[in-house]
């Protein structure tokens, strides 16, 4: 009970704050989303790929240097698609030709975007509010009570204040001749306001 009390305290506190402000202004760089199928079936090609050119290299009678970093490309390869796991379906990779076909160059493509993409930090703070509301409310008691409710407040204003930026947004892509009085009207905002509002509208 003492423990939920102290939590409590500081997450209503100014603790509280200051992990909301690191994460709000740090992003979500670090962050990632996890692999997809897509990207385990490229992972699995590009294996099939340095596979093929390391044998390729070694029949035509390539250089020395070409056939050791062929070699090495294949061995390097060989990490990735352990660490991305195999796919539930292998795409075409028979071959040279099989590899090369158009549909293994979209594959590529499309992991090379799908690796890209990182999570909206606005959804990471609302999936972390959420999991605090859950452990909250599995602890009990008054103090979790209390914790779960300020932390379902927070998700609510962090909601409210989205909706709001969003409709500001549309405001001014809807009057144009409005939108230099409105920017003026908002000139007055601390640092801090206009680093969130930038954060959100991104």
């Amino acid at each position: 009970m003492r423990m939920l009390s102290q939590t409590y305290k500081y997450l209503t506190g100014f603790g509280f704050y200051i992990i909301a402000g690191v994460l709000l202004f740090t992003g979500c760089e670090s962050m990632r989303f996890g692999v997809n199928e897509g990207q385990k079936e490229n992972a699995w090609v590009h294996n099939r790929t340095a596979a093929a050119a390391a044998q390729l290299a070694e029949v035509q009678g390539s250089s020395v240097e070409l056939r050791d970093l062929t070699e090495l490309s294949e061995l390097q390869s060989r990490a990735f698609a352990a660490y991305f796991g195999l796919p539930n379906e292998y795409p075409a990779a028979g071959t040279v030709d099989d590899i090369l076909a158009d549909s293994n160059r979209r594959l590529a493509t499309e992991a090379v975007e799908d690796s890209k993409a990182r999570p909206n930090a606005w959804d990471v703070a609302d999936a972390g509010m959420e999991l605090g509301i859950g452990i909250f409310a599995v602890l009990g008691g008054v103090y979790g009570t209390k914790a779960a409710k300020f932390l379902k407040d927070a998700r609510a204003k962090s909601k409210a204040l989205k909706e709001i930026i969003a409709g500001n947004e549309l405001f001014k892509n809807a009057n144009q001749k409005q939108a230099e009085t409105f920017k003026q009207a908002h000139a007055t905002q601390s640092p801090e306001t206009k680093q969130i509002v930038a954060q959100m509208k991104g």
